[in-house]
């Protein structure tokens, strides 16, 4: 949802809105992730339609009775939903300060719920195996496995690798390099493993379409119904069907995220060189994606591809 398709969030000041719009425009920029700003846009706009009140008048209980209030679905929201709830408001209301527009923050008085690290998501190379297996031989079959694996051989997140285009890949003498925008703002260059590289050419030629011949800017994954390429959205339903086909639990495209994480991990890189590659922040937020993956079966990178028949 662009921030242009947001409605307001008061009907008596101008400035709260302008400000509303602003946090948006803000958030985009930094997170790179257009799936944030459509969630922080829900959040927020659901807190101040059910409040009534301008930013300047919400007080403490009012974001407590909102993050653990009860939601459509008639469950009770867990501690994931309620920090998630704290967070987005606490960071428009410290946007407000750093604006001048507030001196406090009414999210500061709240405790922020602790949680439990979830079960591992990271798939391993007999399930990576298994989904490659049924995934079909057809010109959109080769294209979504030619997805999969440069999700799991880069590590990168869905939008980087759905806004791959012709012109952000190049060559320096044997190998492949590949450009990327990633979250923040952040750009890079990397290697692209060779198995990933292969099988998108494979995938091309069975679209009519070579790498030496297409524009810069035409989309690595072609679509029939989409002239632009295939749509993230519609990737993540294909997705969903393999895994159902393939017999493994459902999971969402940052499985593979997760599972290259891990991957890295196990062939002796530090989590220095893993957060690295990931692009985190901090290696805070590295040691609980490996944390998070404990428990399954140490895989050595060469053996992964073995596995996986590439």
């Amino acid at each position: 949802m662009p921030v242009t398709e947001v409605t307001r969030i008061s009907h008596e000041s101008s400035q709260w809105d302008d400000a509303f719009y602003a946090f948006l425009a803000e958030k985009e920029r930094r997170s790179g992730s257009l799936r944030t700003v459509q969630s922080y846009t829900r959040m927020l706009q659901a807190f101040f339609a059910q409040f009534g009140k301008t930013p300047d008048k919400v007080a403490a209980t009012d974001v407590f009775s909102f993050a653990h209030g009860i939601g459509i679905s008639g469950n009770r929201p867990s501690a994931v939903t309620v920090g998630a709830r704290i967070a987005c408001l606490s960071s428009f209301f410290r946007f407000l300060i750093r604006m001048g527009l507030l001196v406090g923050n009414p999210c500061e008085a709240l405790e922020r719920p602790k949680t439990v690290p979830g079960v591992p998501k990271g798939m391993s190379a007999d399930d990576i195996q298994k989904l490659l297996t049924i995934v079909p031989s057809s010109p959109s079959g080769l294209r979504d496995r030619a997805i999969i694996l440069t999700l799991t051989f880069t590590a990168r997140r869905r939008a980087e690798v759905m806004g791959l285009k012709a012109g952000n890949l190049s060559r320096d003498g044997d190998t492949i390099q590949y450009v990327y925008r990633g979250k923040g703002g952040k750009t890079g260059k990397r290697e692209l493993p060779r198995p990933a590289y292969d099988a998108i050419v494979t995938a091309l030629a069975a679209w009519g379409k070579d790498l030496t011949t297409i524009k810069p800017d035409e989309s690595l994954w072609p679509s029939a119904s989409n002239p632009r390429g295939l749509t993230s959205g519609t990737f993540y339903g294909n997705l969903r069907r393999y895994l159902m086909k393939a017999g493994l639990p459902l999971a969402g495209v940052h499985v593979f995220r997760h599972s290259a994480a891990k991957l890295r991990r196990d062939v002796g890189e530090s989590i220095e060189d893993v957060s690295r590659f990931l692009d985190h922040s901090s290696l805070a937020v590295t040691s609980v994606y490996l944390r998070r993956l404990e428990g399954q079966a140490d895989l050595g990178w060469a053996k992964v591809a073995e596995a996986i028949g590439v």
